[in-house]
């Protein structure tokens, strides 16, 4: 006689506090109320709510029978629906702020009708062509990184025009404008006719400019101013003016009669 080898009792395993339930998809009572009123083929408005009552109270016991835990929503539905039931199959006088048995029916009709909608809505939404998947745009871009790389190209003449600029908006100046200093016509006429009657031979008009004759705005003025005080005096006879070709030089002389 052969010894069976002794297997000790291995522990039964206790059941999770912690298990999850999917009800084939449901998403609530109200989900489970509209498949169980399906099954009736009937339109909604015509469903026999106590009928709808007795399976959904068959489909919870079911679920306790299987030993599920189930949501505490489901259970509450439950307990409307019995407590439905009741007013349908027993009504007495109610108050008039608490509806009717006929009315809780209509309402639970009512919220069936709308969840029967929105979900052919959305079937319906599903259905239609996505994009990315059954449509694709023209043109659609492929994804390719782009890589900037900033380039900094600027003169010598940009960067001290930038300084200026800058040190312009931060330091206030305030521009002056001197007045120039010019030779005028009454200095000119003043020196011609000093030496009036004392140029007999002609001379040229550079030889009657003064001395301390400078360059620039002063110097063109000197010429300009002596150039209209000899045509002043060439006007009144107390001097001459002559000139051999155009654009050449002036010569002046005081008049041969001593005038």
């Amino acid at each position: 006689m052969t010894e069976e080898p002794f297997e000790a009792a291995k522990p039964a395993t206790p059941p999770s506090s912690e298990l999850v339930v999917d009800l084939e998809g449901y998403e609530g009572p109200i989900d489970v109320l509209l498949t169980l009123a399906r099954s009736q083929k009937v339109d909604l408005t015509k469903i026999s709510i106590l009928q709808l009552a007795d399976q959904y109270l068959e489909f919870i016991t079911e679920l306790h029978r299987l030993r599920l835990e189930v949501a505490a929503d489901y259970l509450v539905m439950a307990a409307w629906l019995a407590y439905l039931k009741s007013r349908l199959l027993l009504p007495e006088p109610q108050p008039e702020d608490e509806p009717s048995g006929a009315d809780l029916a209509a309402a639970l009709t009512f919220q069936l009708q709308r969840l029967e909608a929105m979900q052919a809505a959305g079937v319906r939404l599903l259905a239609r062509p996505q994009l990315g998947r059954d449509v694709f745009p023209r043109g659609a871009p492929e994804g390719l990184k782009t890589v900037s790389r900033v380039a900094w190209d600027a003169t010598l003449y940009d960067l001290l025009k930038a300084y200026g600029d800058s040190r312009r908006r931060t330091t206030g100046s305030v521009l002056e404008i001197r007045p120039a200093e010019l030779y005028s016509m009454d200095d000119a006429l003043a020196r011609l006719e000093k030496l009036l009657g004392k140029v007999p031979e002609w001379r040229s008009l550079a030889s009657f400019l003064p001395a301390e004759l400078r360059g620039g705005i002063f110097g063109r003025s000197a010429v300009a101013a002596t150039f209209a005080a000899s045509l002043e005096l060439v006007r009144s006879g107390r001097l001459q003016l002559r000139q051999d070709v155009t654009f050449g030089p002036i010569f002046l002389r005081s008049p041969p009669d001593g005038g």
